[in-house]
C-alpha cells in the first residue's frame, strides 16, 4: 500500500505541474492580447471546487476531479459550452473578437509550454545527474534476441558494434532505435569474435510490435530460481525454489533470455522443464497461462552482467545533450502512433493507472523529472491531435479560417465541440477500462 501511495503522489504532483503550466501557456498570451480569462483551474470543478478565489477578473481554483484542468476564456466555444455568452454581441475583450493570428497563438500556447518544459527538464536533469551508458564491452554475455531478430540474421549473444556504420556508444538505446527509427544496417560481434553486418528490413519495428517481440534485445545473464509464486502453474506442477532449470522442451537453458525465449516460442501448450534437483534430473510438465507466465521469479547470479558508465556535463554541454534528448523523444513519440492506431495497439492503451506504474516505488527525483518531461511531451503531442475539444482541433479550425478567409459558424463549432468532447470521454473510458480489465485479470490469475 505504501508503494501505491508513493506512486500516486508522484503521479499527482507531476500532472499538477504539467496542467498548471499548460494552462499558463494559454493564459499568458490571452492576457497579452487583452483577452478576458474568467477561470483558471487545476482539475475540473464539476458541481463544486476544493478551493477558489477571484483575483481581478479571473477566478483561480482547484477542482476535485483530477482529469486535467482548464482556462475559461471569454467568447470562446470550449468544454464549458457557454452558449448563453456566445448568443450575445461580441465584445472587444472576447476571444472571438481577436484577429485569427492572435487566437492561434493563444491556442498553441499550452503545447508550446509543454515542449519547452520537457526540453528544460532534460537539460537540467543532465546537468544535475549526468547520463549513464553501456558500451558493447559492458554487456558481458551479449544480448538475447527475439525470434523476429533471429529471422533477419541476429544470433543469441550478439553485441552491438555499430549502426549504419557509426560506432554505437550506448547499447541501452538499441531497442528504441530499432522500434522507432530508420536503420539500414547493424554490425554485431558474434560469440566467436567475428563481426557481421545485418541488413534491417523496412518496417521491422511494426513487425516486432505485431509479433509481441519487443524488446528485441535483452542483456543475458545466468540465473537461478529465486522463488515460486503460490498457485501459479509452476507451483501446481511441483517446481521448487533451488531447482536449476537445465532445459526447456529439450533446449539447453543457460541464460535468462534462453528461458524466456523457450517459453514464448513454445509450439505446444504444455512445456517440458528438465530441472536439476538433489543432483538428479527431473522432468516437469507445465502449462503457462495466457500471458506465457508460469509464476517463477528469477535471481540473476552475476550482478555485473551489465555494467554502467557515468558521464557528467557542463551546463553548456547539458544544453546540447538535453536538446538532442528532447528532440529524439518527441520524434520517437510521434513514431509510436503507427503502432497505437492498430488493433493490438488499441488493446494496450492505458489510463492513469498505467501512467502511475511508470513511476518508481521509491521517491527518486531524477526518475520523477525524467517521467515528467516525457509526460509533458505526451501531453503536448496528444493536445495537437486535430480533435475538436483539444487544442489541435481549435488550431485546425483557425488554420482553415486563415487560409480560406471564412470563419466557421458558432453553431458548427458548438456541435464540433460536443463531438470532440464525446470522443475524448470515450478515449478516457477506454484507456482506463483497459487498466481495470488488466487489473482484474491479474487479480484472478493470482487466485
Amino acid at each position: 500500500m505504501t508503494v501505491f501511495f508513493i506512486k500516486a503522489a508522484q503521479l499527482l504532483l507531476s500532472l499538477s505541474i504539467l496542467v498548471v503550466l499548460h494552462e499558463l501557456g494559454h493564459f499568458i498570451p490571452a492576457k497579452l492580447f487583452k483577452t478576458r480569462v474568467e477561470k483558471f483551474y487545476l482539475f475540473f470543478d464539476v458541481k463544486f471546487s476544493l478551493f477558489k478565489k477571484k483575483i481581478g477578473e479571473t477566478v483561480y481554483g482547484i477542482g476535485w476531479l483530477p482529469l486535467g484542468g482548464y482556462v475559461k476564456i471569454s467568447g470562446m466555444i470550449d468544454e464549458s459550452m457557454d452558449t448563453e455568452q456566445m448568443a450575445k454581441p461580441a465584445q472587444p475583450w472576447e476571444f472571438r473578437s481577436k484577429p485569427a493570428w492572435q487566437r492561434l497563438i493563444i491556442m498553441l500556447g499550452g503545447v508550446t509550454v509543454n515542449f519547452i518544459l520537457a526540453f528544460v527538464i532534460y537539460i537540467l536533469v543532465i546537468f544535475t545527474w549526468g547520463t549513464n551508458y553501456s558500451t558493447k564491452e559492458d554487456i558481458k554475455y551479449g544480448f538475447g534476441v527475439s525470434k523476429t531478430m533471429e529471422e533477419i540474421g541476429f544470433s543469441q549473444g550478439d553485441k552491438i558494434v555499430s549502426v549504419d556504420g557509426v560506432p554505437y556508444k550506448d547499447a541501452n538505446n538499441i531497442n528504441s532505435n530499432i522500434m522507432f527509427r530508420s536503420i539500414e544496417t547493424v554490425t554485431v560481434q558474434q560469440q566467436n569474435g567475428q563481426t557481421k553486418d545485418i541488413a534491417i528490413p523496412e518496417g521491422i519495428g511494426k513487425k516486432l510490435f505485431q509479433n509481441g517481440d519487443a524488446p528485441a534485445f535483452v542483456a543475458r545473464t545466468p540465473f537461478v530460481l529465486d522463488s515460486i509464486v503460490p498457485k501459479y502453474p509452476a507451483d501446481v506442477a511441483g517446481l521448487k525454489k533451488g531447482d536449476k532449470i537445465v532445459s526447456v522442451n529439450d533446449t539447453p537453458v543457460t541464460y535468462n533470455t534462453d528461458y524466456n525465449y523457450a517459453i514464448k516460442n513454445r509450439k505446444d501448450s504444455i512445456v517440458k522443464f528438465t530441472v536439476s534437483r538433489n543432483n538428479s534430473l527431473t522432468d516437469l510438465f507445465i502449462k503457462p497461462d495466457e500471458k506465457s507466465k508460469i509464476g517463477v521469479i528469477l535471481e540473476y547470479t552475476d550482478k555485473e552482467y551489465r555494467k554502467s558508465n557515468h558521464r557528467s556535463y557542463s551546463f553548456g554541454e547539458s544544453i546540447t545533450k538535453g536538446t538532442s534528448m528532447g528532440y529524439w523523444t518527441v520524434r520517437d513519440y510521434f513514431a509510436q502512433f503507427k503502432y497505437i492506431f492498430t488493433k493490438k495497439g488499441a488493446s494496450q492503451l492505458g489510463g492513469f493507472a498505467a501512467i502511475g506504474k511508470l513511476f518508481p516505488p521509491q521517491w527518486d527525483w531524477k526518475s520523477f523529472w525524467m517521467l515528467t518531461a516525457f509526460l509533458s511531451i505526451m501531453l503536448g503531442v496528444l493536445n495537437l491531435l486535430p480533435i475538436p475539444a483539444l487544442d489541435g482541433g481549435h488550431v485546425m479550425f483557425l488554420l482553415y479560417e486563415m487560409i480560406s478567409g471564412r470563419k466557421p459558424g458558432d453553431k458548427f463549432m458548438e456541435y464540433a465541440q460536443m463531438v470532440g468532447f464525446f470522443i475524448l470521454i470515450g478515449l478516457v473510458l477506454f484507456a482506463n477500462g483497459n487498466d481495470l480489465y488488466k487489473a482484474i485479470v491479474e487479480w484472478l490469475s493470482s487466485k
